[in-house]
């Protein structure tokens, strides 16, 4: 099963539960079935969106600096400079 099925069969399955709950053909306390229960998709959106907003904070406190990259970055530059130079291409 493809990544695209999974989430397609989770967001059916999660979409039928809360039709079945909206719908009322599951019994539930009043209060809950006329309150709590119509504004579970906002909630549900708002949730998802701090989760992203968390998973992107985490995501650029712990970016990785490497040090590496940048030698060989300066290194390939160099190169370029030298072999533009050898066109007779002014580069400074």
């Amino acid at each position: 099963m493809t990544r695209a099925q999974q989430t397609l069969s989770v967001l059916l399955l999660v979409s039928s539960l809360y039709l079945v709950l909206y719908l009322g053909l599951v019994p539930l306390n009043e209060t809950v079935q006329h309150e709590v229960i119509p504004v579970l998709p906002f909630y549900a959106l708002i949730s998802f969106g701090c989760y992203l907003l968390g998973r992107l904070g985490v995501a650029i406190m712990t970016f990785n600096d490497v040090p590496e990259a940048h030698d060989e970055l300066q290194k390939e530059i160099e190169l370029a400079k030298v072999d533009l130079r050898r066109g007779n291409i002014d580069v400074d």
